[in-house]
C-alpha cells in the first residue's frame, strides 16, 4: 500500500471550479485499478492551495493511472484553465 500526496495551487477565483473538477476525477479514480480512496483538502491559510491524498495498492497502479489518457486530459485542462503552477506529487510507502 502507498499513499500519494498531490499538491496543487490554483489561480485565485478558480477554487470552486477546481473542487468541482475533483468530484468528476473521483469517478475516474473509483474505476482505476489499485485505487482505494482519495480525499481533497484545502489550506485554511491559503485558499488557493490544495492537497489530494490518495491510497493505492502499489506505486505501479498509481503510475499507470497518471500515464492514462483520462488523467492526461484532466491535467491538460487544469494546466490551461485552473492551475497557477506545476503540481507536485509525493509518494509515501507504507
Amino acid at each position: 500500500m502507498i499513499t500519494v500526496g498531490m499538491n496543487y495551487r490554483v489561480i485565485p477565483g478558480k477554487e470552486q471550479e477546481f473542487e468541482e473538477k475533483f468530484q468528476a476525477v473521483l469517478g475516474a479514480l473509483e474505476g482505476a485499478a489499485g485505487h482505494s480512496e482519495s480525499h481533497l483538502y484545502q489550506d485554511v491559510s491559503d485558499r488557493t492551495s490544495y492537497l489530494i491524498v490518495s491510497e493505492w495498492s502499489d506505486e505501479k497502479a498509481f503510475t499507470d493511472f497518471i500515464h492514462s489518457d483520462a488523467f492526461r486530459e484532466v491535467t491538460n485542462w487544469g494546466r490551461e484553465q485552473i492551475l497557477a503552477d506545476r503540481p507536485r506529487h509525493r509518494v509515501y510507502k507504507n
